[in-house]
């Protein structure tokens, strides 16, 4: 919270989420923060669908090839090297 005095309504309200069991206190958080995210926004969420499918279809055509994880941060560490 920094160096700014909580309100006394914040406050009681940290009081009783600190009081919680850790997996109460966890979704909390998880809620609080979506709310700060506002609605989804309906046009990426289709964008998104439509990306998946379209590798997805690469994949299984064989116009796309998987590539290992830990090789790709290797290719990657060693192209931000040069």
């Amino acid at each position: 919270m920094g160096s700014v005095m909580p309100s006394t309504g914040l406050k009681r309200a940290l009081d009783l989420a600190l009081g919680l069991p850790a997996r109460e206190r966890a979704e909390l958080a998880q809620d609080v923060l979506a709310s700060l995210d506002g609605e989804a926004d309906s046009d990426s969420a289709q964008a998104w669908e439509s990306e998946i499918a379209e590798r997805m279809e690469k994949l299984e055509s064989g116009q796309s090839t998987l590539v290992d994880a830990k090789d790709a941060i290797r290719r990657i560490d060693d192209r931000l090297r040069r």
